[in-house]
């Protein structure tokens, strides 16, 4: 069956109930994520005043996938996919719950909160290859690209909503109870798991045994960088994610120090950038089709070098903000644009592998560049290291664009079965 695009594209994706009770389920706890995400960066910021302990947290919160994705990966496509997101998620509740407790306690410190999101990126590495395996048993194979699109407006929905939650609950009651909404959207997102009815998605490798592993994670990696349109594409993902990504994480000190706005300021900055990727995931969703995909994910890099360098380059608040909505737009774009040409062009025996990959860099990547882009703000400010971002992304987008005919032939063609 052809995919469909428009509205009809939306309408065929969520009348599957397996696909839209995962979705169900992940809006609140999406929201839970965003909110603490937001608390944890704005009260190390109110603990520390530094750039570089702002980088740590981002470090501690998405670097473990570099050395876990690829397990991970190997483990995604050997498990029941469900029973492993039932775990991950459990886990998650306990690490924001365990967050609450301390915060009430007032026995905080930066090195605890520290250790405390890095616990929560163990889990979570865990989780990203599990999650992103899981969708194409969700779907018919003709609504992936309108399934992906409609995760990611849900996902960066609520990163427009789920910082201004985090704004009113810290506000008026504290950073814990930020921590405590996040452990209650874990609850029901586990009960919307327990909803779903799924054959158990286990590919042959479960029946081999645990020792091949090793050579299972090589095997990954050699059919990633071997193969001429997906290698490309992560190449692409690795440059944005280090060079273009860090400034999310940077946020609240441009909010404090270079517009002067507070928490409110940086709230109003971060869902700025989360409305801007609604608009991109909602384009995306219903567009509902892989071919022209990769042109336009080329096109987004030009964007989001543009808007970053008016980001860094002005000191007008509701300038920036505008920036911060295309940034925003562009940056889903990419990241959804790229998920979905992978998802349609690997082999399905490798897909927990490669997307352990483009989890490993979509998660790692930024964490190298906010420490490096939050170790330079505490020497040259935090304008600067954006600025030199943004033209280190101009110089990918024409790399890309010298590749992209090449790309498109390869990875927007019929995918495997």
């Amino acid at each position: 069956m052809p995919s469909t695009s428009g509205f009809p594209a939306l309408i065929a994706v969520l009348s599957e109930r397996n696909y839209r009770t995962f979705t169900i389920g992940n809006i609140l706890s999406h929201n839970g994520t965003w909110a603490q995400r937001t608390a944890v960066l704005w009260f190390t910021w109110e603990m520390t005043g530094s750039g570089f302990w702002l980088g740590l947290m981002t470090v501690a919160d998405l670097l473990p996938v570099v050395f876990i994705g690829p397990i991970a990966g190997a483990i995604a496509d050997r498990v029941n996919l469900l029973k492993m997101m039932k775990i991950t998620q459990v886990l998650a509740a306990v690490q924001s719950m365990a967050l609450a407790v301390l915060t009430f306690a007032g026995m905080m410190t930066p090195e605890l909160l520290f250790l405390l999101v890095l616990a929560n990126g163990v889990i979570l590495s865990f989780n990203q290859p599990v999650r992103l395996a899981m969708v194409p048993h969700l779907i018919q194979r003709e609504n992936l690209s309108a399934a992906i699109g409609i995760n990611s407006m849900i996902f960066n929905s609520a990163r427009a909503t789920g910082p201004m939650i985090s704004g009113v609950l810290i506000d008026g009651w504290g950073i814990a109870f930020a921590f405590v909404f996040n452990a209650l959207s874990y609850v029901w997102f586990i009960g919307s798991l327990y909803l779903l009815r799924l054959p158990n998605p286990r590919s042959a490798k479960a029946r081999t045994p645990a020792r091949e592993v090793p050579s299972e994670i090589a095997e990954g990696f050699r059919y990633a960088v071997r193969h001429a349109g997906i290698g490309r594409m992560l190449v692409i993902l690795s440059v944005v994610s280090i060079c273009g990504r860090p400034y999310m994480e940077l946020l609240s000190g441009f909010a404090d120090e270079v517009f002067g706005r507070g928490a409110e300021g940086y709230a109003f900055m971060v869902s700025m950038t989360g409305i801007g990727a609604v608009a991109g995931g909602f384009w995306l969703a219903q567009r509902g089709q892989v071919t022209g995909l990769t042109s336009r994910v080329v096109l987004a890099l030009l964007l989001l070098a543009l808007a970053l360098i008016g980001f860094a380059a002005t000191n007008l608040f509701v300038f920036a903000l505008a920036c911060l909505l295309i940034t925003g737009f562009a940056v889903i774009v990419i990241g959804v644009g790229e998920q979905t040409l992978l998802q349609n062009a690997v082999d399905p025996a490798m897909r927990g592998r490669v997307m352990s990959l483009y989890g490993m860099i979509g998660r790692g990547a930024p964490a190298i560049g906010a420490i490096v882009m939050g170790s330079l703000a505490e020497v040259l400010g935090f304008q600067a290291p954006v600025l030199g971002g943004a033209i280190l992304l101009l110089v990918l987008w024409w790399w890309a664009g010298q590749r992209h005919r090449r790309m498109a032939g390869i990875l927007e063609g019929k995918r495997p079965t």
